[in-house]
């Protein structure tokens, strides 16, 4: 009898592996050749110019006024009549949101995040005349392997800083070195601190456009990708679009739609009979 595989998997082969990675089958993309710098990205000293520049993003310091409003808001809340079931059958419960409500308007400290992302390398850029906020954190590991994540909806990028430095960092949380991944994490147009579009059409299409843009002004020729809720549908569209880019996807909401639904959903007809 064989011995089974342990479970932590080394990440080129889980991304290999996954039954939802999508990859073009004509590229020998995973190979643990060294990359030159040009390959794993720019360091902090070069740049760029005009429209495609990428530029340190601001310090966060949201106005103490701000804060204060926004508390006195939250705490001035006008509640609706109570529940009259003992479940959620009919919504959240009154004094579960009355008790965040209470958290968020007396315990929250808002500092503390704000010294946290702080801390994180953050830059802006324009991509398609949008300017797209994002995280870019390179491992010291040459070998990394460019790695970019999507939040969902209606979510943002702050729910990704926590896998940041397991992913970067790998041997410091017990993995190994060749685990390691440079890690890109933008804010969707009109989420987080990419700010909301002034035209129409940022569907998953041209954000998964905009993001490759994003990773080849980085400098990286390939890289992999992951998404969730919203950021599946952005994920899957980088590997529909870009398979030569595009060495593997990790879904967290992989889903189909069959062709019939799909025409009627797009084209604004009748529900297929019996859906």
């Amino acid at each position: 009898m064989s011995t089974p595989e342990p479970l932590h998997l080394n990440r080129r082969r889980f991304v290999g592996s996954a039954a939802i990675t999508i990859a073009a089958a004509q590229l020998g993309v995973f190979s643990c050749a060294p990359k030159s710098s040009s390959e794993r990205g720019p360091t902090m000293a070069q740049t760029m110019t005009g429209t495609t520049a990428i530029r340190p993003f601001p310090r966060l310091s949201v106005p103490e006024t701000e804060l204060v409003d926004l508390r006195r808001r939250v705490n001035a809340t006008r509640w609706p009549t109570r529940e009259l079931v003992a479940d959620d059958t009919q919504g959240v419960q009154l004094a579960t949101m009355q008790a965040l409500a209470r958290y968020w308007g007396t315990d929250y400290d808002w500092r503390k995040c704000e010294a946290k992302l702080n801390a994180l390398p953050q830059f802006v850029t324009e991509i398609d005349g949008q300017a797209i906020h994002f995280i870019y954190v390179r491992s010291k590991n040459e070998n990394a392997l460019p790695l970019i994540i999507t939040h969902g909806w209606p979510g943002s990028y702050i729910e990704q800083t926590k896998v940041i430095d397991l992913l970067v960092n790998p041997t410091a949380h017990g993995g190994d070195a060749t685990d390691a991944f440079d890690v890109v994490i933008p804010s969707i147009p009109g989420y987080g601190y990419s700010p909301e579009p002034t035209t129409l059409g940022w569907d998953p299409v041209r954000i998964a456009k905009a993001w490759v843009v994003l990773m080849e002004r980085l400098g990286y020729k390939q890289f992999v990708a992951q998404g969730g809720d919203w950021g599946a549908a952005v994920t899957q569209q980088l590997a529909l679009l870009a398979p030569a880019q595009v060495m593997g996807i990790h879904s967290n909401m992989p889903g189909t739609v069959p062709a019939n639904v799909l025409a009627a959903a797009t084209s604004g007809g009748s529900a297929p009979a019996g859906l």
